[in-house]
């Protein structure tokens, strides 16, 4: 009897210098798109695992020798581009110098005598230098077109003719150089602001001048206000701006009342964190019929009281966003208004721009509309409050907070049967002394109370872009601010799906959106206290789109909302003020705005979100870092949190602080970095360090200067 057999016979290994010629050849002939592994081996026929090793091998050789570009990790297209390039310079803490193109893709090494003293995050002409055989591409600056930075801070040097400004960050290869006459009363020992005036040719070090002196080093308002000057944020209102809020009259006039919807009779209540001052938004209910409910979501009317291109508009136009810090709110509006006139304190009258719902049983809308409003709030809960309700059933107003949360819960079910992914990250806070010293840290989680407010102000923000988004066919919708989050890259999705496959996961990375999302979520559900858990959440939230306000919708992908806008919050972002000033322009009838303007505010206003977000960070690390200085020679369990070439993060498990270990800690082998598996390997030993691994840490050294902890293995 003949033998027959059922496996097909194995794809032959490419050659590598047929496939190098292929490779060019295909991509000469598609010059202006870009293209996977997957893409290229599909149009070149190279099939089977062996054939595809071999393709990323060749890719990978033809991107170093600058023969292709990687536009983004794991897409290629050819090197077309000139000998003279523009991007973003910029300055790295190890001493590095690089260039990043603004097509993003193959960065390009700047040595200090090429630098023409560009700064960290200038926008800089650069010339391309011929390339040395196993080197690095090279580039000389040959032209700064527009300086990122010109202020810095640091700790004032007074010598007996001359000061320096030494500086908290390493982003500025020199210290700056003062003159004694421009030391603007400060003292040695002093934490400064200086700007920059000139960088001489033949000097080696810039000249600057003080601008502002912050006090001295360890003072918790100096190193705060430090943290927002570093980032070129403000840390004091401007005087003439406080007093034109100051002006704005308290009581409402009676032709506005009229003009509005008046809800002052209806229960209405506020939920928020116990510190909070501003209150943005409040809930009112009441029983329409026997199966439905009418919900108001309220929202303080800032744009009623602060008028386009006024001194306030323009100064919270210009801030973009409030700044949370540790201990303290850099508000985006005065405190007249943010924390009086328009906070919705309970026992007073506000106006308010609404959504109004009309729910049955199920949660499921029935019908919906937008206007401006009166309310009167009964009440001030903190979600700790609102929480004990829920979870006992007793308490002022319970029957209707159980009822307001009994609809979000059914939202929340929807949203995520929809696809939402279900990322619940803790917000690391700290107990602090009258000083601000850290006394102690704790973790502040998201209960049943923080969903109530949360679905229901994703329901007012949704509703909300839907009704100025959602045009009937053929119709073109006016132009609109979007929160929009995209979809995640599909390489990225390769590569996490590759990554979690060795703890014997999987997630669908083809497919629609709802069933990608789905399994995200399936897979977040499955870590749950498992060893994995920490690494796979982190390196999934990585894989994920940055979530930014645009004119052009393209929807929000973690929400699984296909119309999204921010209307919920005008006291402290200011997308969310023209989101107000838009829905008032269309509600009376008028004409789409100018969307290229639009846009360029879109961009501000996510930049700032970005900024601001790094000062907040930064402010937790301080203290996280304070609160670690008496605690040298403590060991404690962790987790690596990041690997990089010149060392390994580590968080402790107690207390979420993070800490570093240097490369030069791990001296049994000499360990090289596996970018694409998250970990390093000893060429030696073969002993790795990966992300997520369990290791116990002993504590070195604590720089506050720097916001750095060293660790060692225990």
């Amino acid at each position: 009897m003949s033998k027959r057999t059922s496996v097909a016979e194995p794809a032959a290994k490419p050659k590598k210098k047929e496939l190098v010629q292929s490779v060019v050849d295909f991509l000469t002939q598609n010059k202006e798109k870009q293209f996977n592994y997957k893409q290229i081996a599909a149009a070149l026929n190279i099939r089977g695992e062996e054939g595809r090793r071999v393709l990323i091998k060749v890719l990978d050789r033809l991107r170093d020798e600058d023969v292709l570009l990687e536009t983004s990790r794991g897409r290629y297209r050819l090197n077309n581009r000139g000998l003279i390039l523009e991007g973003r310079f910029e300055r790295r803490s190890n001493g590095k110098n690089f260039f990043v193109p603004d097509d993003d893709a193959n960065i390009i090494n700047i040595p200090e005598r090429n630098s023409k003293r560009a700064m960290n995050g200038d926008r800089v002409r650069v010339q391309l230098l011929a390339k040395r055989k196993r080197a690095d591409t090279e580039g000389t600056v040959i032209e700064i077109l527009e300086r990122a930075q010109s202020r810095f801070v640091g700790v004032l040097e007074v010598q007996k003719y001359f000061a320096f400004l030494v500086m908290d960050s390493k982003f500025l290869a020199n210290d700056i150089f003062i003159p004694m006459d421009e030391l603007n009363g400060a003292k040695n020992g002093d934490k400064v602001v200086v700007e920059i005036v000139e960088w001489p040719e033949k000097a080696n070090n810039p000249v600057g001048k003080v601008i502002d002196v912050l006090g001295k080093p360890g003072n918790n308002t100096t190193e705060m206000h430090a943290i927002l000057a570093q980032y070129g944020l403000p840390y004091s209102y401007p005087e003439k701006v406080g007093k034109a809020a100051d002006l704005i009259p308290e009581k409402i006039d009676e032709k506005e009342i009229a003009k509005r919807e008046d809800f002052r009779d209806v229960f209405t209540i506020t939920i928020d964190p116990k510190d909070a001052k501003d209150f943005d938004d409040a809930l009112s209910l009441r029983k329409v019929s026997a199966t439905t409910w009418e919900v108001g979501v309220h929202i303080a009317d800032v744009t009623h009281y602060v008028k386009q291109g006024d001194i306030i508009d323009k100064e919270a136009e210009n801030r973009a966003t409030s700044i949370y810090l540790v201990d303290r709110t850099i508000p985006m509006l005065p405190e007249r208004l943010s924390n009086e006139l328009c906070s919705l304190r309970p026992k007073e009258d506000k106006l308010c721009f609404s959504v109004i719902f009309e729910l049955n049983e199920q949660a499921e809308i029935k019908k919906s509309r937008i206007v401006r409003t009166i309310i009167h709030s009964d009440s001030r809960l903190t979600y700790e409050e609102a929480q004990t309700v829920i979870e006992t059933g007793k308490g002022d107003f319970s029957t209707e907070i159980l009822a307001m949360n009994t609809l979000a819960q059914k939202l929340r079910a929807r949203r995520f049967a929809n696809g939402a992914i279900n990322f619940e990250r803790y917000e690391v806070k700290f107990n602090l002394d009258e000083k601000g010293k850290p006394l102690g840290v704790y973790f502040k989680e998201s209960k049943e109370a923080n969903h109530l407010i949360e679905e229901f102000m994703l329901l007012a923000n949704r509703t909300v872009a839907e009704f100025i988004g959602k045009v009937p066919k053929g119709k073109n919708a006016k132009t609109f601010v979007y929160r929009i989050h995209d979809i995640p890259d599909p390489e990225k999705l390769d590569t996490l799906n590759t990554f979690i496959l060795r703890f014997g996961h999987k997630i669908k990375t083809e497919g629609s959106k709802v069933d990608v999302a789905k399994s995200i979520n399936s897979l977040l559900d499955k870590v749950q206290g498992r060893p994995e858990e920490n690494l796979v959440e982190t390196i999934a939230i990585r894989t994920m789109s940055k979530a930014v306000y645009s004119t052009k919708n393209v929807g929000h992908y973690g929400l699984a909302f296909e119309y999204y806008t921010h209307f919920t919050s005008p006291i402290r972002r200011y997308p969310d003020m023209l989101v107000h000033r838009l829905l008032e322009r269309y509600l009376d009838g008028g004409r789409s705005v100018d969307q290229a303007q639009l846009e360029a505010e879109c961009k501000h206003s996510s930049d700032m979100e970005q900024v601001a977000a790094n000062a907040e960070r930064d402010s937790i690390k301080y203290k996280q870092v304070e609160f670690m200085t008496d605690k040298i020679g403590k060991v404690y369990d962790g987790v690596i949190s990041g690997i990089t070439e010149w060392g390994i993060y580590v968080e402790i498990n107690e207390n979420k602080v993070e800490g570093m270990i240097p490369i030069r800690e791990l001296d049994d082998d000499f360990y090289e970095l596996d970018e694409k598996n998250y970990r390093l390997v000893g060429r030696r030993t073969r002993r790795e360090y990966r992300l997520g691994q369990p290791v116990s840490i002993q504590v070195v050294k604590a720089n506050l200067e720097r916001k750095q902890l060293d660790f060692v293995l225990a």
